[in-house]
């Protein structure tokens, strides 16, 4: 070893931290193990201090990031500030400021594209990313604010864009859709370029009471967790009847079995829509929920109807507030295979994202709004009519009127008043 990497190695070397190193141990990847290996191939000094500073909020069991404004020109989002309240004890984790990129329609990067964005990252940053956030940002974790304005500008050069942060629209994010999968029932990537390019300005300047977040499952399966995860759920759908080709469900059956097909497929589906006649499959599609689980058991045999389009989930959130929240329907099918459809559902969005904006609280989602205020109310505005696959638990109604079924001893009470 040469005196000069021998230098280097000392004055990168990492100090203890017997706190966080437990972490590394089991049988999962750790994000200390990580942080670490990162540290000492880049020497980045700003790790090795929040790595010190994370041992000593360990210890200390408190949190010392604060909040502050870090921007580029023109934008008023896209960086999350991190400044260190404890930065003379720890003064290379002094600032470790968070860039989000909006990252390509369903995650399809090039080899190329990633190592461009790696290579500006550790010229400017940390060399730390996350790949995703929650809703789907890549995060690059760890920045300097005297660098942040020529970090950007060199990666906008490339095409990439800050995404959303604080009261904005949210970076969109959108499952690998029809590019590679057959159960997409429209084209995720192309809806997602076209409404996050058409709210591009709310996704830079905020100016709404708090975040909207757009998500974008081409199908039920819902491999973006968009119920759960976003303000404006775009799932796809069918509204005919599933497509069945009998001939590979006699196929299924001839390398499964008829145990694996009843066993697997006909007594998990949860309305029993499912029968078999001989070795034809029979399905009553006025009972199919849309739950997906016969589809993924059996691609070849069956697929997603001819009538296809989206179903609109609005109001889905994690916790803060009144805690987690699903998204509810609000409108059970829509066409979107053409620019019009999409552009009709920006509308209809449009007039969701004003209504909030002039009767949403701040820090309050639009789907707190529309419990606070009443869903009546919030149809009415957007010019939406109520439907019955609004309701918020289906099939709980039994559908008897109350006073019809008497019990035993009632009938036996009114048979001795009509004696007396």
């Amino acid at each position: 070893m040469s005196e000069q990497q021998q230098k280097n190695d000392e004055k990168f070397q990492l100090n203890p931290t017997p706190m966080i190193d437990d972490l590394e141990k089991g049988p999962w990847p750790s994000f200390v193990k990580g942080f670490k290996e990162t540290a000492q191939r880049t020497g980045k000094t700003m790790v090795r201090g929040v790595l010190d500073q994370l041992n000593y909020s360990y210890e200390t069991r408190m949190g010392y990031w604060k909040g502050g404004v870090v921007g580029v020109h023109g934008y008023g989002a896209g960086i999350i500030s991190r400044y260190s309240m404890i930065g003379d004890k720890f003064p290379e984790a002094t600032e470790f400021h968070t860039m989000r990129i909006q990252p390509a329609p369903g995650l399809h990067y090039s080899a190329k594209s990633l190592r461009e964005i790696c290579d500006i990252w550790e010229k400017y940053g940390s060399g730390l990313l996350s790949m995703h956030g929650q809703t789907g940002n890549l995060q690059l974790q760890g920045i300097k604010a005297e660098n942040v304005q020529a970090c950007f500008d060199e990666l906008n050069q490339l095409g990439w864009d800050l995404g959303g942060a604080g009261a904005t629209v949210r970076t969109g994010l959108s499952c690998v859709g029809q590019a590679r999968c057959e159960q997409a029932c429209y084209d995720t990537l192309h809806v997602h370029g076209k409404v996050l390019s058409y709210y591009a300005d709310l996704t830079h300047r905020p100016q709404l009471p708090y975040k909207a977040k757009f998500k974008f499952s081409g199908c039920p399966n819902d491999c973006t967790n968009s119920i759960q995860r976003s303000d404006y759920s775009v799932i796809g759908t069918w509204r005919d009847d599933i497509k069945i080709d009998q001939a590979e469900v006699a196929n299924f059956i001839d390398a499964k079995g008829l145990d694996y097909l009843v066993n697997n497929v006909i007594t998990r589906c949860p309305t029993k829509a499912i029968t078999l006649k001989g070795k034809e499959m029979v399905i009553d599609n006025r009972d199919c929920v849309r739950c997906m689980h016969c589809l993924n058991v059996m691609p070849k045999a069956l697929s997603p109807g001819d009538d296809r389009g989206i179903t609109l989930l609005v109001g889905g959130k994690g916790h803060l507030k009144v805690g987690n929240m699903l998204g509810s329907v609000m409108v059970p099918f829509m066409k979107m295979e053409t620019d019009e459809d999409v552009d009709a559902f920006i509308e209809l969005v449009d007039r969701m994202i004003d209504y909030w904006s002039e009767n949403g609280l701040d820090h309050e989602r639009i789907g707190e709004c529309i419990e606070r205020v009443g869903i009546q109310q919030f149809l009415d505005a957007v010019g939406l009519e109520a439907t019955v696959e609004m309701i918020a638990h289906p099939r709980d109604n039994p559908f008897f009127k109350a006073g019809e079924y008497k019990a035993d001893d009632e009938k036996d009470d009114d048979e001795e008043r009509d004696a007396a």
